[in-house]
């Protein structure tokens, strides 16, 4: 059940809460977020849960966990659409990280020059 969780590609509006399967008369429910955080807790690294707990928080607007699991995203890759960095950005920028937002902004721009020129 863990490797279906972990392998789970779609996104809505709201992903924290599925109906997974019924458990007798009632149906049970997973909260998805709070699943891969404890896995990611656990030490399980992978670059799809960064993405899908740093989404998970930043639309829920908890900036300050959105930018801890970014920044766990770009301690592994920095090869990854802009959304993620202007996303960081914005998380850091909430939380009164100015300077490190504007280096993740300043990376963005360097990237975004490298493919330009190619």
């Amino acid at each position: 059940m863990l490797v279906s969780l972990l392998s789970y590609n779609g996104y809505t509006q709201n992903p924290k809460v599925y109906i997974t399967d019924r458990v007798g008369e009632n149906y049970a429910y997973v909260n998805v977020t709070k699943t891969y955080e404890r896995v990611a807790e656990k030490g399980y690294k992978s670059i799809d849960l960064f993405q899908k707990l740093g989404n998970a928080f930043y639309t829920d607007l908890n900036m300050a966990k959105a930018a801890k699991w970014y920044g766990e995203l770009f301690a592994m890759t920095t090869d990854l659409d802009p959304i993620y960095y202007n996303q960081y950005a914005k998380s850091l920028c909430a939380i009164g990280e100015d300077e490190k937002a504007d280096y993740i902004m300043e990376k963005l721009k360097q990237k975004s020059n490298t493919i330009s020129n190619k």
